[in-house]
């Protein structure tokens, strides 16, 4: 009989309960909030931060957990536990007090965020900005002050791949990279064939179909608009959000798109393990992995674009003329003058994440002042993407992410590598995964995601689970071979 650990499981399952409503909450005042409510939500998040972290440092968890330790466990009940003594360890010499602070400081930086957005001005954020970094650092420094302080941040989202293989990483993209985008800008444009006004409210509806089409569960979730796209949720309630562009008819259906493979991870977790380690995604750059996958291996193929395609002109018969084939290099296409991460194309997206990458640690360990990261930041982007950002709002305001973590950008870049992973692994064990995509026969792929990724929570480690999935460690291989094919192709290089 494991009684302790039943008993720990128990108790942790109920302050997972308490981190689930201040995903609400943050979900509502993305959302639905209105305008004056920071004032009160900003304290409700900090003192449910609060009640959270004193749960999971309370003596009796330590008690529980180190007597569950000591008690003939199954495979999975050592993975739980092994779960909480990460959490209860990174927790326990944390002040109380500075969680509060940390969370509260961090909703009321989102309206500074859009304030200074809105205004064009990095110079008003800058102040929350200086605010949030000493307080994170603070933090990082009492959960282990043998380490630097941008290497703990890191761990917070993806505490078993470390940062030095992704650091590796990033050296490989750049290698690949920077040559393909070279030789992808010396050759001939693609047009634009969606050129024109789409009406948001028509957007909306379009969105709303091509979730219907990818198998969305409106029983368990819906869709809402946010300043900055994001999903929120559990596998009973998963939410996602995206946003409109009158002009451009294609970003948010990649948004959208985007979004529903986060949700799908969600909901596709074990519903009899919700509250447990075994009901929680197992990371951040694992979570990003869903989305990439489904934004970029499914929403900006050729098949899916002949699927589709014919639902996007009942919609908006001005594209009545546009061709399949026309459809899927637009949705392809590499904007020279791109500015923006989440606009961007599956090329250069990573060396927008590769300058914020940069400029955060430069920022967090010393080496930027925060007056100087305006400036940092148009440079990166002049010498890593060829465009020079003329605006704030286009440059180092573009993501609200800085009011809640740092240290998490990179995780974008590994769900890439992971997403084409995936795909080459699915290619391999599914038959003809593309013409399931042109079918509109999604099942079975969501159903190798389930099996494979979802519902396994966090019972392995994440190189453990890239291994059990795909059979190899974490590589660029796949995707850089993959880019290149493709983008090969696009362009005829």
């Amino acid at each position: 009989m494991a009684d302790a650990y039943d008993d720990l499981l128990e108790r942790y399952e109920r302050i997972s309960y308490l981190g689930d409503g201040r995903g609400v909450l943050y979900w509502d005042q993305q959302v639905m909030m209105p305008e004056q409510g920071t004032a009160a939500r900003s304290k409700q998040l900090s003192a449910l931060s609060a009640v959270h972290h004193e749960q999971l440092t309370d003596d009796e968890t330590g008690r529980l957990l180190e007597a569950a330790e000591s008690e003939d466990l199954t495979d999975e009940q050592e993975a739980v536990v092994r779960e909480i003594r990460l959490q209860y360890d990174r927790a326990t010499d944390v002040p109380g007090e500075l969680v509060e602070e940390i969370a509260q400081t961090g909703s009321e930086a989102q309206d500074d965020w859009q304030a200074a957005k809105a205004d064009d001005d990095f110079s008003e954020f800058a102040p929350t900005l200086e605010k949030l970094v000493e307080l994170q650092t603070e933090r990082a420094e009492h959960i282990d002050s043998s380490r630097g302080p941008y290497e703990v941040m890191f761990e917070d989202r993806e505490p078993y791949l470390g940062l030095d293989t992704v650091e590796r990483i990033f050296e490989e993209l750049k290698e690949g990279l920077v040559p393909l985008i070279e030789e992808i800008r010396a050759a001939e444009d693609i047009p634009n064939v969606f050129e024109g006004t789409y009406d948001e409210d028509e957007q909306r509806d379009l969105a709303e179909d091509v979730l219907d089409l990818l198998g969305y569960d409106w029983s368990r979730g819906r869709l809402d608009t946010a300043p900055h796209p994001f999903m929120s949720g559990n596998q009973f309630d998963a939410r996602v959000t995206t946003r409109f562009h009158e002009d451009d008819p294609i970003d948010p259906i990649g948004s959208t798109i985007h979004e529903f493979g986060h949700a799908t991870y969600q909901l596709g977790l074990r519903q009899d393990a919700y509250g447990s380690p075994l009901g929680q995604p197992r990371s951040s750059g694992v979570h990003e992995s869903q989305s990439r996958f489904w934004e970029n291996h499914v929403g900006r193929t050729r098949e899916f674009w002949e699927l589709f395609l014919p639902t996007f002109k009942e919609h908006f018969p001005q594209a009545s003329d546009v061709t399949p084939e026309e459809a899927y290099l637009a949705a392809n296409r590499v904007n020279e003058e791109n500015l923006i991460r989440v606009e961007a194309d599956e090329v250069t997206y990573h060396m927008h994440i590769i300058l914020r990458s940069e400029i955060e640690q430069e920022f967090i360990e010393g080496d930027l002042e925060v007056s100087e990261i305006p400036g940092a930041w148009n440079d990166k982007m002049e010498e890593y993407l060829g465009v020079r950002p003329d605006t704030d709002s286009e440059g180092c305001l573009q993501d609200i992410h800085w009011t809640q973590s740092f240290a998490s950008f990179q995780n974008y870049t590994v769900g890439s590598l992971l997403a084409a992973q995936f795909w080459a692994t699915i290619e391999e064990e599914l038959d003809n995964p593309r013409e399931m995509i042109r079918e509109g026969e999604f099942e079975p792929i969501r159903e190798w995601f389930e099996e494979n990724v979802h519902q396994q929570g966090q019972r392995y480690t994440t190189d453990e689970l890239i291994r059990e999935a795909t059979g190899e460690d974490l590589t660029a291989k796949y995707y850089l071979d993959y880019v290149e094919e493709k983008f090969g192709d696009i362009y005829d290089l």
